[in-house]
């Protein structure tokens, strides 16, 4: 997925209570602004002129779902009235969209609207489906695609099985084990009576919705299978719609750049936690990163950092094993082509390190975060830790064990500050916050 685009919900400023007593001649200050308030939503027009077009409705069921369509057509989602002059449609290019949510139309909260892939990436998979049926522009997406060899294999699968998503792009299916497809149906939202392994209650259309998906982006589904209520670091999933999804609103970690040491530090050492608790987990998945950027990463307004984008992490079955796709070549179809090239050739699961996801965002984004924040000995200390901890020729032992003495230093950076709410009042009473 692309960066989210313009202004924030629920922006993250800047500013902290000192905890060394370097810190402490800062003066610094932080707050956390409330959600839009209600009146200021309620001054949006009423009425909006949703397309089908725009929302990607007239290419279902080569779409997420439409579990959230309602809310949309009831006005209980509403853009942000910045993004368009007159209060209707917002500028259909970008990849995704500041909004606010209702459960009553009367209390609202931030929330993102974000594009499945780029507007320019979907018509070019939507020519290529047509193109791979010699189909002119006009062609039926959706035809054409219950006629592929996958889909009619799909159509008499009970079970999701690892032969069925074979040559799919997604880091997700590189080698996925039985008992992680098992958690793709059992969790998968878009249909109505979720909690199965098996996919009995799926209609043709839901079927062909969730190849898609899986095809063309993972990010709705990963959200789905590890949500935020169960302790994993992903924001809500919230619905879908057409071609779009709708979760739980994030700023990117990038516009914290700027942030005085205290807050940096404590941004840190959250990241290294997230990366913590995605190689080591009580469900025994190993979830890594193929590459990173500090788009991917995202705040709430409470303080806490989350993966706003989980498009890019790939999912390793500690505990089953994974079932290695045979034959690659033979299984790439249109499916495995809607977004990448169909030569793209991905490593084998055997060959993902450890310390895979602490080398790219100890080179990537922790840099740009923590330099030249701190007093010159503190500095010195994080700065060669980072290069430890970034150098991809170590070997796993040594980048986890970089990474841990950074966590240990940045962790007495730290301030238990009442204004940083997702942690307080607990770092008062257990050194743990």
């Amino acid at each position: 997925m692309e960066p989210l685009l313009g202004p924030e919900a629920a922006a993250f400023r800047p500013g902290w209570q000192a905890l060394l007593l370097w810190v402490s001649a800062l003066s610094c200050s932080v707050s956390f602004p409330a959600p839009p308030s209600p009146s200021l939503v309620s001054r949006v027009r009423t009425s909006y002129n949703f397309g089908r077009t725009f929302l990607g409705l007239d290419k279902c069921n080569a779409c997420i779902g439409t579990s959230i369509c309602k809310k949309f057509f009831k006005e209980e989602i509403r853009f942000d009235n910045w993004l368009a002059s007159h209060l209707e449609l917002p500028l259909d290019y970008l990849p995704s969209y500041p909004a606010n949510y209702s459960d009553d139309s009367k209390t609202w909260r931030p929330v993102e609207i974000l594009r499945l892939v780029s507007k320019y990436q979907t018509e070019i998979s939507d020519r290529r489906i047509c193109a791979s049926a010699a189909a002119s522009r006009t062609c039926s997406i959706e035809r054409v695609l219950r006629k592929t060899g996958r889909f009619q294999k799909w159509l008499q699968a009970k079970r999701l099985t690892p032969d069925l998503v074979q040559g799919l792009p997604s880091p997700l299916l590189r080698c996925p084990s039985q008992r992680l497809l098992d958690r793709v149906v059992r969790r998968y939202a878009e249909v109505a009576d979720a909690g199965s392994i098996f996919m009995d209650h799926f209609t043709d259309r839901d079927k062909l919705r969730l190849l898609y998906t899986l095809a063309v982006n993972t990010h709705p589904i990963l959200l789905q299978i590890f949500p935020g209520a169960e302790g994993w670091p992903l924001p809500k999933y919230l619905g879908s719609c057409g071609r779009f999804l709708v979760s739980t609103s994030t700023s990117p970690l990038h516009e914290s750049y700027g942030a005085p040491p205290d807050q940096a530090a404590d941004l840190a050492y959250q990241l290294l936690g997230v990366l913590e608790s995605l190689r080591s987990n009580d469900l025994n998945y190993f979830l890594y990163f193929t590459h990173v950027d500090a788009a991917m990463f995202g705040i709430f307004n409470n303080g806490h950092l989350f993966i706003r984008d989980a498009s890019a992490l790939g999912v390793i079955d500690k505990q089953e094993g994974t079932q290695t796709a045979t034959m690659a070549g033979e299984n790439k179809d249109i499916f495995s082509c809607l977004v990448a090239g169909c030569q793209t050739e991905l490593p084998t699961c055997d060959t993902i390190p450890e310390k895979q996801s602490l080398v790219l965002v100890c080179r990537q984004v922790l840099p740009q975060l923590l330099q030249g924040k701190f007093p010159s000995l503190v500095q010195e200390q994080i700065d060669a830790l980072l290069v430890q901890c970034g150098e991809d020729a170590r070997p796993d032992p040594e980048v986890l064990g970089a990474a841990s003495q950074l966590k240990d230093i940045l962790r007495f950076l730290r301030t238990c500050d009442p204004r940083f709410t997702y942690r307080y009042p607990d770092c008062k009473y257990n050194d743990k916050f």
